[in-house]
């Protein structure tokens, strides 16, 4: 991956991460990753949820995000819940977490930051149990300078489609804030995606 992943920007009316946590029904005992960490709102607030009992694996290639949100989670008392993993999840294996393991990949604002948006989609299907769920959460639009730039925006449809030949399709949709659209996705039965 050779751009960088999210910079650290509020959330306030942008995206919604414990209300989109809640829309992902996360359980204590899960195994979840946040795939391009970036500031850590979503990994913290699953961190909290699991309770100890689970494990959140936090994903991103820039190690000064990792060590920030590090010293977040000790300071709240949830880094035993917290594994941190200085990746390419646009090379294979890239998220360095066994085939078939977790129950839930996050993935947010992170396809408009990559050049391989597939390279997402093949290491989430790597990674996840053929019952685990893939969420997508991204911008819908780049709305005048708040956001990426238009030609980086993946649209809602566009994801689906990504989804669609990389082995997931729709569960449901749900709102993620007021620019972000939310899908949760599962493994189409019987697709298998080739990770090249």
């Amino acid at each position: 991956m050779n751009v960088h992943t999210h910079q650290i920007l509020p959330v306030a009316g942008f995206a919604h991460p414990a209300k989109n946590i809640a829309e992902l029904r996360i359980d204590p005992g899960m195994l979840v990753a946040d795939f391009g960490a970036g500031s850590g709102a979503y990994s913290l607030h699953v961190a909290e949820l699991l309770k100890k009992a689970g494990r959140v694996y936090v994903i991103d290639i820039q190690k000064d995000l990792l060590r920030r949100i590090h010293t977040e989670a000790r300071k709240r008392g949830i880094e035993g819940a917290m594994e941190f993993i200085w990746g390419d999840l646009e090379a294979p294996g890239g998220s360095k977490i066994a085939d078939h393991h977790l129950d839930l990949v996050i993935a947010s604002n992170i396809l408009f930051q990559v050049p391989d948006k597939t390279a997402i989609f093949r290491e989430a299907q790597r990674i996840l149990k053929p019952t685990g769920r893939l969420a997508i959460i991204d911008w819908h639009d780049s709305f005048s300078g708040m956001g990426p730039c238009r030609e980086d925006v993946v649209t809602r449809d566009a994801a689906c489609v990504l989804a669609r030949e990389n082995g997931f399709e729709l569960t449901r949709e749900f709102s993620a804030g007021a620019h972000h659209y939310g899908l949760l996705l599962h493994h189409i039965s019987g697709v298998v995606v080739e990770n090249i």
